[in-house]
């Protein structure tokens, strides 16, 4: 078992990101992963492809999320999850600070 302070770690990430690196990977297995994701304003995660569920949890600021074409505004306080697995990416005006779970979905055979 591991605790994290999921506060204390978005706060650490002040003036991230440098170099490119947005991302801060905390806990990862084959079948989940958990990060802290920190866009500067103007900030933006390009179109991806998730073979994954995703769920966003914005711990301050607010972003522009597009899922499969679909735009939704989400911010401080909010969660968004993505089921199934979808097309997605962020836009940022103002800067936004989020925690993301990445699931991946099991397979009956």
């Amino acid at each position: 078992m591991q605790v994290f302070d999921l506060k204390k770690i978005a706060a650490s990430l002040e003036g991230a990101p440098k170099a490119g690196k947005n991302t801060l990977v905390l806990y990862e297995t084959k079948e989940f992963k958990l990060r802290v994701v920190s866009l500067p304003a103007g900030g933006e995660i390009p179109t991806c492809e998730m073979s994954s569920y995703v769920v966003f949890y914005v711990v301050s600021g607010s972003a522009e999320a597009t899922i499969n074409q679909e735009r939704r505004q989400i911010k401080e306080g909010e969660c968004l999850i993505t089921a199934p697995p979808a097309t997605l990416s962020l836009k940022t005006k103002g800067g936004v600070k989020i925690i993301g779970f990445q699931i991946m979905p099991t397979h009956q055979v």
